[in-house]
């Protein structure tokens, strides 16, 4: 184990408090998973469950360990080739996508003779984010032209974004707001951001008015949910999305201070989504409020440590890169609690680290591993200079004593000489 935790490099709070999170995930998935162990008339075993979610997370963490390995330098050159490869398995995924739980087919894609799904639109959000701060590092020693960024930057963002928007709009909203924030970030030039985000508004304003051109398009579906969701939030018509935020705040009412205790919350057997989307609210329910806060603290410990890994960092590649891609990770983590205790519509995001699923732990894995590179590197150098300093003070040592035997060699050498030589020896008496 010793030598296990020596190979880790990088950051090492990062590494606690990634691992803290994903052991906090176990009790919580084991216990919100009953209802899918009876679904279908299954045996209400929820071992196998457990046994998964371990299995996710223990290749999530190999993911980190063989990520953080690469220098992160080199995902500069890789994000611009993968996006290409990425529009086009978001193209497949819109035209051949999977039911996966009842979500909307576009949004997963089975990976053929593998047995294994994935959400397309994760993985794309990471590519995005280290594009982007690829082109506003490469840019930052010059001014930017509005024209040359809209075919360099923007264009690869809306293309992206559009091939995730009708399936998602949550990952959208989100993804396009974080590169709004990273180019803020960037010092890429106010109005231009101010024309952009006006861009993107008319944007989904006409896809919005498409789709109630084409109400019967496929595309379209989406924006029924949308609307509903939206309605249901801001009136009290009830829908789908009403009955499983009820469960989730009585859920958090039962909780109370100290909870229930692990493995005893009732409404996990009511929440479609107890051991993903409303994992916040059984975890409320079975460790109280200080359980609650618990989880909170360790997100928001974490956004301090990516403040601090970008601050330390040295190349502005490398403080975006942790920005761009930790940000996203507590803000999704932000949304999710919220949208358990009602604070804002239900949108469909994970808990990262903590809910079930494979995709939403991997790429938050991924992200986390490059995370810890730029930290890696740091740290390189700061080891790089307490080794030189080392260097340099053995080297002055070593000067030190040699002027010291020179010193001895010098006095040995009158001393022999005086006697050797009677004349000196009668001028000194």
């Amino acid at each position: 184990m010793k030598k296990l935790i020596g190979n880790l490099k990088g950051d090492k709070v990062i590494w606690s408090f990634v691992a803290l999170l994903a052991l906090l995930s176990f009790m919580p998935v084991f216990s919100a998973s009953s209802n899918l162990a009876y679904l279908g008339h299954g045996t209400g075993n929820t071992l196998g469950y457990l046994l998964k979610h371990l299995g996710h997370i223990a290749c999530g963490f190999a993911i980190i360990y063989f990520v953080h390995k690469i220098p992160y330098q080199y995902f500069r050159s890789i994000s611009k080739w993968l996006l290409p490869i990425v529009w086009i398995v978001l193209g497949i995924t819109m035209i051949k996508g999977t039911v996966i739980g009842g979500a909307n087919a576009s949004r997963w894609l089975q990976i053929p003779f593998v047995g294994i799904s994935f959400q397309p639109s994760a993985f794309a959000a990471l590519v995005l984010f280290v594009f982007v701060a690829r082109y506003l590092s490469k840019t930052r020693e010059k001014a930017i032209d509005f024209v040359e960024s809209l075919k360099e930057l923007w264009l690869p963002v809306f293309v992206t974004l559009m091939f995730i928007l009708p399936s998602n709009f949550s990952t959208t909203a989100l993804i396009f707001s974080m590169i709004v924030m990273l180019t803020f970030i960037g010092k890429y030039p106010m109005k231009y951001i101010a024309v952009i985000v006006g861009a993107g508004i008319v944007a989904l304003t006409f896809f919005i008015l498409m789709s109630k051109a084409f109400p019967d398009s496929s595309m379209f579906s989406r924006v029924r949910t949308w609307e509903s969701r939206i309605e249901s939030f801001s009136t009290d018509k009830p829908n789908e999305d009403d009955y499983q935020i009820e469960k989730a705040k009585i859920a958090i009412a039962s909780g109370m201070i100290y909870g229930l205790g692990p493995g005893k919350s009732v409404q996990k057997n009511f929440l479609p989504q107890s051991s993903s989307d409303f994992i916040y609210a059984i975890i409320i329910e079975e460790y109280g409020l200080i359980g609650g806060l618990i989880v909170l603290s360790l997100y928001l410990l974490l956004l301090f440590r990516f403040v601090i890994a970008s601050h330390k960092a040295t190349t502005l590649f490398g403080k975006l890169v942790v920005i761009g891609l930790g940000f996203p990770m507590i803000f999704q983590a932000m949304i999710n609690m919220a949208v358990a205790v009602e604070l804002l519509p239900v949108t469909g995001q994970t808990l990262p680290l903590i809910s079930s699923g494979g995709t939403s732990i991997w790429m938050t894995c991924i992200a986390l591993g490059i995370i810890i590179s730029v930290t890696k590197k740091e740290e390189e150098i700061v080891q790089e200079m307490k080794d030189a300093a080392r260097r340099e003070e053995a080297l002055q040592k070593l000067i030190d004593r040699e002027l010291e035997e020179e010193e001895v060699l010098a006095e040995e050498y009158s001393i022999e000489d005086q006697a050797k030589n009677p004349i000196h020896a009668v001028m000194n008496k």
